[in-house]
Parts: structure tokens; sequence; C-alpha cells
């Protein structure tokens, strides 16, 4: 061990300190761990959001959609994905409907997203149909030849809809009668209700195969995009140019990121109004690491003169003095970032703090810690109790011992 971190290391140990200065050094330590530990929290937070609704919206939805300009649909649908079907990086490619339809029973009625998809390929790419909580993901009609209907848990609850129950949809996309444009009907039977966790999906969306979707429609053997999944969906961007250019003229892509940009561009400027804030929790604790180190000068002013009387060099001080803010950081910092994880850990694996889904889209709060916070928090931490130690330490080595010792 070296000079300076002996003397420094039996300065914060020493149990003949003041009481004063043994209270605020420790009232230091606590703050850096309080400040650390809370940063720890509120960036797992952040990201726990982050992650669980990319991963929940990203379950349901597509990475990439390949939509024609225009409203006219895309007809010769099989064949641009038969050519497309190679594009690297692409992982699974559907043709679907979009459609916006009235879903009524007896007398309740509710606004639906009504989806047209292949029922084989859709089992495929989205977690939707996997998470059936009554009835079953068939989609075939029954013996009367109406065709099925999947709805949302949360919407089936709301109307009061069991599997095997008969509903009518009704488009605005009508039929030009001699009495004008008459919305068009028809009848569907409950085949399954399903529970994606995403509460907008489980309350405002229903899934018919494509001919059924069409029929409604009233538009042929036509489908509204095609949905493309990718291996890495931080890709998407240059897998749709790639789609673009092999596609041709006539159509437009947009990824996940486009659709959701101000969803997510408001959670990254969260955490970053997060992070400053919380983190002028540590500046006060850098703080009393200033107010303990000008206490120890103030409190130990004779033996450092002592120390320089005999040969200690002015460097030397200063370094004893900057190796006792290191030490407090240090020990601050490693049981903020201990008790910040295992909190978060604890949060996120009992769910503690519940939420409404209606407002935050998932029934809990999540806590995710990313080991690369860890790092530039501790380096914050260690920053502002450097810095903190600047002044006492100049001060400490501009002691004059003559000064000091004259009159001992």
């Amino acid at each position: 061990m070296t000079f300076e971190w002996l003397v420094a290391l039996r300065y914060l140990r020493s149990p003949n300190r003041p009481a004063l200065l043994r209270i605020v050094t420790l009232l230091a330590v606590i703050g850096v761990a309080a400040g650390v530990t809370t940063l720890v929290i509120a960036l797992s937070m952040n990201t726990g959001f982050r992650q669980a609704i990319r991963d929940r919206l990203l379950s349901v939805t597509a990475h990439v959609n390949l939509k024609p300009i225009g409203s006219q649909g895309i007809r010769d649908y099989r064949r641009l994905m038969e050519h497309l079907a190679g594009t690297p990086g692409v992982r699974s490619m559907e043709p679907a409907i979009y459609d916006t339809v009235l879903l009524s029973s007896g007398p309740h009625a509710h606004g639906i997203v009504l989806k047209g998809v292949d029922p084989e390929l859709e089992r495929r790419a989205s977690e939707a149909l996997h998470n059936i909580v009554a009835g079953s993901p068939d989609f075939a009609p029954d013996a009367d030849g109406i065709p099925a209907l999947l709805v949302g848990r949360i919407l089936a609850d709301d109307m009061r809809l069991s599997a095997g129950d008969y509903v009518t949809l009704t488009s605005p996309q009508g039929d030009l009668t001699p009495f004008g444009m008459l919305p068009r009907s028809r009848r569907f039977r409950i085949a399954g209700i399903f529970d994606s966790g995403f509460y907008d999906y489980d309350a405002n969306w229903g899934f018919v195969n494509l001919q059924s979707a069409q029929g409604l429609a009233g538009i042929g053997d036509v489908v509204s995009l095609l949905e493309v999944r990718v291996t890495n969906m931080d890709d998407a961007p240059a897998i749709a140019d790639t789609l673009l250019r092999r596609a041709g003229d006539g159509f437009t892509a947009s990824t996940w990121m486009d659709e959701n940009r101000a969803l997510f561009r408001a959670l990254s400027l969260e955490k970053l109004v997060t992070a400053l804030f919380i983190g002028l929790i540590t500046f006060v604790a850098g703080l009393n690491i200033l107010v303990v180190l000008t206490m120890t000068v103030t409190d130990r002013a004779r033996d450092i003169a002592v120390l320089m009387a005999m040969g200690a060099r002015s460097a030397q001080i200063r370094k004893i003095f900057i190796v006792q803010g290191i030490v407090v950081s240090i020990t601050g910092t490693a049981v903020g970032l201990l008790l910040g994880y295992v909190l978060a850990w604890v949060a996120d694996k009992w769910r503690l703090i519940p939420l409404n889904p209606e407002v935050y889209a998932i029934p809990y709060v999540p806590f995710h810690a990313n080991a690369l916070d860890s790092v530039w928090i501790a380096a914050a931490a260690f920053a502002i109790s450097i810095a903190a130690t600047i002044v006492p330490a100049r001060a400490a080595a501009k002691i004059l011992p003559v000064q000091i010792l004259r009159f001992e």
C-alpha cells in the first residue's frame, strides 16, 4: 500500500475523529448510495417500459409494412410474395386486409379494427393467435357456413361475448342501392378469444380469414398490404429499402420504428430527463464529500503540517485527500449499484407496482436493469466525487507547516 493510501484510510477509520465528522462521512456515503440506487431503479424502469412495449407491440405487428401507393390495394399479391420471398433478412411475409367495422351483439356495439389474415401464415408470424384463452384458433366456418371471428379478451369481457356466440360485423364500405349507399353486414361466429397482453389489441381488434374480410369489404381478391417479419428487427430500415427496390414502382414501405416513432422518442427523452434530474442527488452527495474533506483538512491541519515538515510533498498531501474522496465514492457507488439492481430485480420478479393497462398498455411496471447503465452511472458518480475533492485537496497542499507548528 502506498503512503497516500495508508494515511487516507487511517484518517477515514480513525476512532479519534470528532463524532460530527464521522456522521458527515457516513451521510456522504449514504448520499452517493441513494443517488446511484435511485438512478439505477429509474433507468431500469424506463428501459423496462421500452423493452416491454416494443416486445409486446412487435409480437402482434409487422416489422415492415409494404403498401401500395393509393387505396386500390395489391391485386397480384401472391406473385409479389414469391418475388420477394428470397430477400435476405426476411423471416416471413403475410398478406393482410385492414378495415374498421362495427361489431354488434344484442344491445352492445363496439367499433373494432378487423384484420383479414391467412391463418397458417399468421400463426407462424404473430403471437396473438397463440394465446387463446377460450375457444380455438380455428378459422373454419360452422355447419351453416357462417365464418369464424377471433376477438381479444378485453373486448369479449366488455361485450360479454363467449366462444360460440354469433355477432354482426358492419362495414362502412356498403352496397350502392336505389336508396343510396347502405352499409354491408355479415354474421360471424366467435371461434376463439385471444390474450395478446397488449391492451389496444385485446380491446379493439378482431381476426378473420382473408376471404371473409374481402367479402365484407366487397373488394375481391385484393389485400391492403404485405406484412414482413425480419430476423433482426434493428435491420428493418435496410430491409425495407431492399423490398422497395425489388417490388418496383407503386409501393411504399414503413418500419415498426416509423409507425411508433413518437412513442419511442418520448421514452428516450424521458430517460434523458430522468437521468439529469435524479443525477442531482449524486451532485448533492458530491457536495457532502466536499464538506467531509474540508472538515478533515481543518481537523487534521496539525498532522498535515507534521507530515510536510517530515518531508511529505504537496502532491502527496493533495493525493491523500483525493484518495479519501475516492474511497467514499467507491463505497457509496458499490452499495448503490447492489441495492438498485436487487430492488429492480425484486420489483420486476414479483410485479410489485401494478398499472392501469388502459393507460399504460401493460398491467405492471417492468424493470430491466441494463449492465451498460451501471458503467456510466458509476463513472458519473466517480467524476462528481473526484471534482468535489479538488478544492479541499488543494487547500491541504497549501498549508504552511511553520504557521501551524509555530506555537506547538
